[in-house]
């Protein structure tokens, strides 16, 4: 069996971490699948999700180390071919990618203690992201 969801998350860019952990776990529940993984995608080229353990120490050193990787104020290409501010965004969710799959067992997806599935949007500014969760398996 599979079976394909999506919702929304409004954000705020510039690297806002939002938590979407519960949502992908009601979603998972709702879809029937016992036993099998969870693909969840963001759409759009400017965000990633990852596992992260989500307090707010963490956070800002993630933001910290994109910063010190793939700083905001240096010239990129993208802005200088396409007027825009954002070739940092870009750059930063190439790093983190737009999807992950976990495992799923007894309708749940199997996440350590501290593991949250989490939205990174790196955009210049807010945006409404469509997040895509697929089940598969049994």
């Amino acid at each position: 069996m599979i079976v394909t969801k999506s919702f929304q998350a409004q954000t705020k860019g510039d690297g806002q971490v939002i938590e979407i952990n519960g949502e992908v776990c009601n979603q998972v529940t709702d879809s029937g699948v016992s036993e099998g993984i969870v693909t969840v995608f963001v759409t759009g080229t400017t965000a990633g999700v990852i596992i992260m353990e989500h307090e707010p120490g963490l956070v800002e050193d993630l933001d910290a180390a994109m910063e010190r990787l793939v700083p905001r104020g240096i010239p990129y290409q993208h802005n200088i071919r396409n007027n825009d501010d954002n070739g940092h965004s870009h750059t930063r969710a190439c790093l983190l990618g737009p999807s992950l799959v976990v495992p799923v067992a007894q309708r749940r997806p199997l996440l350590g203690v501290w593991q949250r599935i989490v939205l990174v949007d790196f955009d210049s500014r807010p945006r409404q992201r469509d997040v895509i969760v697929q089940v598969m398996g049994e």
